[in-house]
């Protein structure tokens, strides 16, 4: 994951009941916890946390 990339955000986090979609907008090496990443959502709310808190979120794709 790099910054910019569209993410999910765990509800471990945001303490919602779905996973909430963001972006990346900072990865960090952290060299006690390993990689920390920063996502902001739409509302401009930062969540940061280990790197399994967060999943690539998949682009939908239209077909006529």
């Amino acid at each position: 994951m790099k910054v910019g990339d569209k993410v999910l955000i765990s509800p471990d986090l945001t303490l919602q009941k779905e996973w909430v979609s963001g972006t990346i907008i900072q990865v960090e090496n952290n060299p006690f916890v390993g990689i920390v990443i920063s996502a902001e959502t739409e509302d401009r709310n930062v969540f940061f946390g280990r790197e399994d808190l967060f999943k690539p979120a998949k682009e939908e794709v239209c077909l006529p």
